[in-house]
């Protein structure tokens, strides 16, 4: 299915009734030393509501009967994918998961009574048996806003008014009153000093209740009375919409919080856009900077004519990681491609983890790319030459705790991550600067610098390692999103707080040094990450620490051959070791933890088959709608460059159209062809354009200076010249075609193998010395291959021309 994600679309649909009927279950075995099972079974349906439905326990028996009925009110334009999981329950431990069910409400259809005996084990004796019934419902239509990956119900607001006076009071004899909404995004909001009131947001069409818990001292002994579980609520649905009701809400039996209740439908634009194209900024700044590359591309290339718009090739930078050593490394590459002129060429910089530091240290000057390098060079060689003991000092220590204390005092939530940034920001920054990603627009508001774009990886904060979950995140002085999804934001609202695309508490946007240090976290690896690092061993835990899984599809019709339809899986969960070794090597110490601004919206029922998506899916985790990024409260973001260490993918977005890719690699020895390799592995898989990487074992041993990988035969594919880090002719030649004295031999000996490098990833300090080498070196590998770069550029341009005629042609015969 081919579906356009250019923008959204918003449609009004109705709604379905599912019944879920629990039956029986037999031949369950037992977690217990002594008697059988008391099981009970366990429903969740996201899609449909947060809370997870529970049958009753049924006692000492391996084959327990219920016949429990649930009802869930069905949106099929959703990705519906219900969670069965069978319990031991357990008094004194926690209650034992025994099987899991993982079902595709997609499978029945209105007016269906559909039964379902799922098998959990090969030998077929234990099961479960349940009962699907789905029916229409007239009444019930809400009006959806997607771009056929993501979905944004209707969402509704209710506003709470407390009586300050007898609130008050009320708080004189309770100490903790909350109030309590099941189904909201807010969940719970305590009643304290000064309450007026209160909001809460929930997807219209579920059945959220307002209810007050009161939790009350007594005797110095804590005695918590949950009204909330013995007391009747108010059911959303049930107040008028747009006009002022007053409630009471028991307190006690004999005491009452009075409160006035308002229900609003949020209607208007969302605050994330829903799109897979680039946002009308990002477009308006390749209109202005094409008129820069074109002038740039006809007096390097000495062209005679003057370049049309669709003839102008698109030039990116792609930098990896590498700490100081890519910090350092990208100053000599940028100021290499300013003196030839090929500076005002680049329409895009993209950087992970160390190399970001040089990107945020230049675009700090709205116009660095048309002034001369050297003072910024100057600058960072003063930086990373200094000691960065001071970093660590008591006075600097003081001035943490200070800007720490100020950003709790905003609203951000505050991690070892943001104590990390202020440490990157005091030993490679200005500390003074105030700047942040949004004024990073200033650099590129009429073109005059190439757009700067930042990556991260989301990832699960524990039970997965990077290799199982990850997915891009990009940042750039116009958006954060993730392209995966068609799910962006402002960088203003970044670390905001939303709920199904709508803006719902704003905290102000954060000092660029704090995504700085999300963008080079090295304490985000687990211990399977640096196990996966060091061995490449993953598959070797991988079988030590899942559960079984059964796929249990014996009915093959072809409603449940349709690809919008998932398999129906059973799991049995994994056995207690693997599960003590999965906690402790995939726990993440130290992760950052931002609020997520996708947090909310629900997969649409065809996103599997989305183009997007499924270019961009990374894992068996992308069929589990229920456990992607969405459903997340928040975000775990972490350093790229210490998992695949590229800053490729946004560049591979088919909307940039990328012509020419120049790869600045800052790795060392063993890994400096990891990321090229990898990056080509894992388009060929994904079906994205990009060359084949083709190396000998000479190139291994002996690399060159400048590799270029393209396709002849296919155009869409861009042309990649990969600069590793390598330091060949440059030990005899200080400038291309210039010979080194005897006396300047030295200037070109350069450690980049050894365990005591200069150079290796710890050392954060350089001499002068070897700043100035790694720089050079830099600088004359590009200018060393300029030819290279130029012919890149040429070919890339008379492919644009091909393919306009091309398309012209075709559009010609068409009549």
């Amino acid at each position: 299915m081919d579906v356009s994600c250019n923008g959204p679309k918003t449609e009004t649909f109705s709604c379905y009734m599912l019944s879920v009927k629990v039956i029986q279950a037999q031949h369950i075995p037992s977690k217990d030393l002594w008697t059988a099972s008391d099981c009970y079974v366990s429903l969740w349906l996201p899609s449909s509501s947060n809370i997870h439905a529970l049958t009753k326990t049924f006692p000492n028996s391996s084959n327990p009967v219920w016949n429990e009925s649930f009802n869930f009110l069905i949106q099929p334009e959703v990705k519906n994918i219900l969670e069965l999981k069978l319990y031991d329950q357990d008094v004194v431990t926690k209650d034992d998961l025994l099987f899991t069910v993982v079902y595709d409400i997609a499978k029945i259809r209105p007016g269906d009574t559909v039964y379902e005996n799922f098998i959990f084990n090969s030998e077929g004796q234990a099961s479960l048996e349940v009962e699907f019934k789905m029916r229409s419902i007239s009444c019930d239509f809400e009006r959806l806003i997607t771009n056929n990956i993501l979905v944004a119900r209707e969402v509704s607001c209710l506003e709470v008014q407390l009586d300050k006076w007898k609130t008050e009071e009320r708080l004189k004899k309770h100490k903790n009153i909350v109030l309590l909404v099941n189904e909201s995004f807010e969940e719970a909001q305590k009643v304290i000093q000064d309450s007026e009131s209160f909001r809460f947001h929930c997807v219209k069409n579920w059945e959220p209740m307002l209810k007050v818990n009161m939790k009350s001292n007594s005797l110095g002994e804590k005695l918590f009375r949950d009204t909330a579980a013995d007391c009747p609520g108010v059911l959303l649905k049930s107040l008028p919409e747009g006009k002022e009701t007053k409630v009471a809400l028991p307190l006690t039996k004999t005491e009452h919080l009075k409160v006035q209740l308002k229900v609003n439908n949020c209607l208007g634009a969302l605050d994330v856009r829903l799109g897979c194209d680039l946002c009308e900024a990002e477009r308006d700044f390749l209109h202005k900077r094409k008129n820069v590359v074109a002038a740039a591309l006809k007096k390097v290339l000495r062209l005679d004519q003057e370049l049309q718009g669709h003839e102008v090739p698109v030039l990116a930078i792609m930098a990896t990681g590498g700490g100081a050593r890519a910090m350092s490394a990208f100053y000599g590459h940028l100021f290499a491609l300013q003196k030839l002129n090929l500076l005002d060429c680049v329409m895009y910089i993209t950087g992970a983890s160390g190399s970001t530091w040089t990107m945020r240290n230049l675009y700090e000057d709205a116009s660095w790319s048309q002034k001369d390098l050297v003072s910024p060079i100057r600058k960072a060689r003063k930086c990373v030459t200094r000691s960065k003991s001071s970093a660590f000092s008591m006075d600097a220590l003081k001035h943490y705790d200070v800007k720490l204390q100020q950003r709790v005092q905003e609203g951000h939530s505050v991690s070892f991550t943001d104590l990390w940034s202020l440490i990157i920001d005091r030993m490679f920054h200005d500390e003074l600067s105030e700047s942040k990603l949004t004024n990073q627009q200033q650099a590129v508001n009429v073109g005059q610098n190439p757009l700067p774009i930042y990556v991260a990886l989301n990832v699960k904060e524990s039970s997965q390692s990077s290799l199982e979950f990850k997915e891009w995140c990009e940042f750039s002085p116009y958006e954060v999103g993730f392209p995966k999804y068609g799910g962006f934001i402002s960088p203003e609202d970044f670390g905001s707080e939303f709920f199904m695309g709508r803006l719902i508490k704003t905290i102000p946007e954060s000092k660029i040094c704090f995504l700085e240090g999300i963008w080079s976290n090295i304490f985000s690896l687990n211990l399977m990450d640096v196990w996966n690092a060091a061995q490449s061993s993953y598959q070797f835990w991988q079988s030590l620490t899942p559960g079984k899984e059964k796929d249990d599809n014996k009915d093959n019709s072809p409603f449940e051959n349709q690809l919008s339809v998932f398999k129906t899986t059973c799991f049995s969960p994994p056995n207690d070791l693997s599960n003590i070794l999965n906690r402790v090597l995939t726990h993440r110490p130290i992760a950052e933890s931002t609020p997520n601004f996708l947090r909310g919206l629900q997969l649409h029922k065809d996103y599997y088959q989305h183009k997007t998506f499924s270019a961009w899916q990374e894992t068996k985790l992308d069929q589990f709608p229920n456990h992607l990024t969405p459903l997340e409260k928040e975000l775990c973001l972490v350093d790229a460059g210490y998992f695949i260490n590229t800053s490729c993918p946004p560049l591979l977005r088919k909307e940039r159209d990328v012509d020419v890719i120049l790869s600045f690699d800052y790795n060392l020895v063993e890994t400096r062809f990891h990321s090229i390799e990898n990056t080509g592995k894992c388009c060929e898989e994904k079906g994205i354009p990009f060359p084949k990487i083709v190396l000998s074992e000479e190139d291994r041993k002996n690399p060159k200076e400048c590799y270029v990988f393209m396709d002849n035969e296919n155009p869409e594919v861009p042309i990649v010249l990969h600069f590793p880090l390598v330091d060949n002719s440059f030990r005899k030649y200080k400038r291309p075609g210039i010979k080194r004295s005897s006396a300047e031999m030295a200037k070109g000996e350069m450690d980049l193998t050894s365990l005591k490098s200069p150079y290796r990833m710890t050392n954060l300090t350089y001499t002068e010395d070897d700043f100035d080498k790694l720089l050079n070196l830099s600088d004359y590998n590009i200018q060393n291959n300029s030819q290279l770069i130029l012919q890149a550029l040429q070919a890339a341009i008379e492919r644009r021309k091909v393919s306009k005629k091309g398309r012209q042609l075709k559009s010609t015969s068409s009549y």
